[in-house]
């Protein structure tokens, strides 16, 4: 089944309807998105990480959950899946998923489906509506990134810090100085390495074209992610997809701070949702780069909206520290359900 899952989209599989050998099965995956070509051409990606996606669903065994999701990424132009990091926009899509398949039975008007993240091993939770026993995917959410509206899923994540590196600051500073530059590693769902645009020499305001074309950018942020790596309990990233690099700047449209992610190499169209929730820590943590500059609201819980190059992000915190919870509303659509070859 392809679905969009909040502003990314790809291909969801039964996990027994692939090869159970993770060679055999990533040969095919990579053949099915058309990777490695940039244009993908010969596949089912769209030529960008974010239409290269891959939700791999079962049921699940653990008490208390109901399915099993493991991400995977296929990289454009290498021949890489990489299952390093978890993917919130594409968990948006699992739950609908799971019940259009018949992992979830639909339980009234609203099914809450109880998602273990084998990428990380955590937990979220999605409320689905299921009237007439099948997810609607109509309803009035706008999300920014994507036309029009569809129906809300709203999604509580559990126990995300540290997640990836063992820690939500894996080096237990607020920051740390890598190339000259003050860098917040942090790991909130998503490892993610937050410097300020400014310390990077650019505004914060550039398109994602312009910071596409920004050959010295890409260099310097390539070389403060591999140093970054082993300090977050990485190890070598040189081909990983983690961590993912955001330039955070004031705010420009009253939200908690402005972003700008590589993810790693090419700058993201909007932000991911565990990156986002990552970033809206790092504006909570005293003494770190987007501290200083993020418009914090008062209160408990915080709505931040953490903006990006399509609009913002909002993300719903509550508490402080490891034991904080991030929630979110998104929407997914079903796009189309049938057979995909592979050569």
């Amino acid at each position: 089944m392809w679905m969009r899952g909040g502003t990314s989209k790809g291909g969801y599989f039964l996990a027994s309807d692939l090869p159970a050998d993770t060679a055999a099965r990533d040969k095919f995956l990579l053949g099915m998105m058309g990777s490695p070509d940039k244009r993908q051409i010969d596949g089912m990606g769209g030529a960008d990480p974010l239409t290269s996606k891959i939700a791999v669903v079962k049921k699940s065994e653990r008490p208390g959950v109901d399915v099993d999701y493991l991400f995977l990424q296929a990289f454009v132009d290498k021949p890489v899946i990489t299952d390093a990091q978890n993917c919130g926009n594409i968990l948006v899509g699992v739950g609908p998923f799971a019940i259009e398949r018949g992992l979830v039975k639909a339980r009234g008007e609203e099914t809450p489906v109880i998602i273990y993240m084998e990428n990380t091993g955590q937990i979220a939770e999605a409320l689905i509506r299921t009237p007439n026993g099948m997810p609607t995917y109509a309803g009035d959410r706008a999300i920014d990134g994507v036309p029009g509206t569809a129906s809300p899923i709203p999604i509580e994540f559990r126990d995300t810090a540290g997640s990836s590196c063992g820690a939500l600051l894996p080096t237990g500073r607020p920051f740390d100085v890598i190339d000259d530059v003050e860098c917040t590693l942090i790991d909130n769902g998503m490892p993610v390495v937050v410097m300020r645009a400014a310390a990077l020499g650019i505004s914060g305001e550039e398109t994602r074209d312009e910071l596409d074309n920004y050959t010295e950018l890409k260099k310097k942020l390539e070389s403060i992610r591999l140093q970054a790596g082993p300090m977050m309990n990485l190890g070598d990233v040189k081909d990983l997809s983690v961590p993912k690099m955001t330039l955070v700047s004031a705010p420009r449209a009253g939200g908690a701070v402005s972003t700008r992610t590589f993810i790693p190499h090419r700058c993201h169209a909007s932000i991911g949702v565990l990156g986002a929730v990552s970033v809206a820590s790092a504006c909570m943590i005293e003494g770190s780069p987007a501290a200083g500059i993020a418009n914090i609201p008062a209160g408990d819980p915080k709505t931040l909206d953490i903006e990006h190059p399509s609009g913002a992000t909002t993300i719903r915190v509550k508490g402080s520290g490891p034991s904080a919870t991030a929630a979110i509303v998104l929407t997914a659509r079903k796009l189309f359900d049938g057979t995909v070859f592979a050569p």
